[in-house]
């Protein structure tokens, strides 16, 4: 019996009657393309009973061409047998430079049954990678805009005399700010 209130992409997975395919991390991910960095897509085959599947064939196919990645081994594509639980992880994925969205196509197969899937992840330019990437921490720009307005208040301040100090007062040293060394870290 074929669902008719599942979306079409699952009644394929019905009608076989013997695997499904259910992600379980991945789907939705935002990849950093300048740091390179992606979610790895995981998934749990299972038969009609629902119990994982141990031992399937999964293949994970990103396309040749668009926003994209490669695997550890280089390739568009990445065959992983499913372990006891009955779960795949496409590990090593490394998105491409291009920004858009990713379709990521599964299959699995064990003894002649197949099912598919599709992981939907977004390559994308991230704020904080951006910081990242150009040496910067956020915590140092806060600090060093902070200190700069504190230099510039102080300025303003000496060159107005200071609204009431004596004339016989001693000067007060200028003050300077001397910015340590920047440290590039994930975001809090």
């Amino acid at each position: 019996m074929v669902c008719q209130l599942c979306p079409p992409s699952a009644w394929a997975q019905e009608a076989g009657g013997q695997l499904n395919i259910v992600i379980v991390d991945g789907d939705g991910a935002i990849n950093n393309i300048r740091q390179r960095t992606a979610r790895e897509p995981i998934v749990q085959v299972e038969d009609q009973n629902h119990k994982p599947i141990a031992g399937a064939a999964v293949v994970f196919l990103l396309p040749d061409q668009g926003a994209s990645g490669v695997f550890a081994n280089g390739s568009h594509t990445l065959t992983v047998m499913t372990d006891a639980q009955g779960r795949a992880v496409a590990h090593g994925l490394k998105p491409n430079g291009v920004q858009g969205k990713l379709q990521i196509h599964v299959t699995a197969s064990h003894q002649g049954q197949t099912a598919t899937a599709t992981i939907s992840q977004t390559n994308a330019v991230s704020a904080a990678g951006g910081a990242a990437a150009a040496g910067v921490s956020a915590k140092l720009i806060a600090i060093l805009a902070i200190a700069g307005a504190a230099v510039a208040g102080g300025v303003v301040a000496a060159t107005r005399g200071g609204g009431g100090g004596s004339p016989t007062a001693p000067p007060t040293p200028p003050t300077t700010v001397t910015p340590g060394t920047g440290t590039v870290g994930a975001p809090h």
